[in-house]
């Protein structure tokens, strides 16, 4: 019977180091009730908006990441409504793909 040949596979890439968790980042229920909030008072996805067509908003995007910084983090005029399309096209455009 013959033997199957020898797999290689390239090495499993090392894994980023472990992200802090959304409460961590700052998302608590305080941030919960303000999405629910701001989505309310801005229910339409600014970009689709801005291509003639009216989709809901599922997503409050900062529109300069904040990294933490508290004062960018509640900065109403940071945040913008996003459907998920976009906020997750915006994501992978300006941090290379999902997550750091």
């Amino acid at each position: 019977m013959p033997n199957k040949p020898p797999t290689f596979r390239a090495p499993a890439p090392k894994r980023r180091e472990q992200r802090p968790s959304s409460h961590q980042r700052g998302y608590t229920r305080q941030w919960s009730a303000y999405r629910k909030r701001f989505l309310s008072q801005h229910p339409l996805c600014v970009m689709c908006l801005g291509k003639g067509r009216s989709v809901p908003a599922t997503e409050v995007d900062h529109i300069i990441a904040h990294g933490g910084n508290q004062s960018l983090f509640w900065a109403a005029s940071n945040h913008q409504p996003l459907c998920k399309s976009h906020h997750s096209a915006k994501t992978v455009a300006e941090d290379g793909g999902f997550g750091r």
